[in-house]
């Protein structure tokens, strides 16, 4: 379809409820990392009112083969659904997805939960030691690493930097 003079773009929702959408987001959660929201995490790009009046939320996926990503557009769907809005997800893959994006709240989240947050040092998320070694590239999830602490030599998966 050609762009016109008379294309109509989608434009951002009211404050009001823009601010009841992130409530709605910031309950579902990762499902690989349940701690984390998809607020926390950074992947919900943008939320906008498409002119046939559907919401639409730009997801950005944290990386392109993540098994994760069709359960969290599905679950947020759900979620918005269910809060009576008429939504639809779209992928927005430029730019992609960075760990630059997950929230403070979502880095302090990782770290209570046993996870060491994405970062130029691997701290141990159980007893704060940086004598920590990198065990593996690849942890429970292809987006961690997999490390061990050289203090309380307990292991704990890294996030990725992206």
């Amino acid at each position: 379809m050609a762009v016109g003079a008379h294309t109509q773009v989608a434009t951002a929702p009211p404050a009001d409820v823009l601010a009841r959408l992130q409530g709605i987001l910031a309950q579902v959660v990762d499902p690989e990392i349940p701690v984390l929201s998809v607020i926390d995490l950074g992947v919900i790009r943008h939320l906008s009112v498409r002119p046939d009046g559907r919401l639409e939320v730009g997801i950005s996926p944290t990386y392109s083969g993540c098994p994760a990503n069709s359960v969290i557009k599905a679950d947020v769907l759900r979620a918005l659904r269910a809060a009576g809005f008429d939504a639809v997800a779209v992928d927005v893959l430029v730019p992609p997805w960075s760990s630059d994006w997950l929230s403070e709240e979502g880095r302090r989240k990782l770290e209570a939960y046993g996870i060491s947050p994405p970062g130029a040092a691997a701290p141990c998320p159980r007893c704060g030691s940086k004598r920590t070694s990198r065990t593996s590239e690849f942890g429970s999830t292809p987006c961690k690493a997999l490390y061990r602490c050289d203090a309380c030599l307990e292991p704990f998966d890294l996030f990725k930097c992206v």
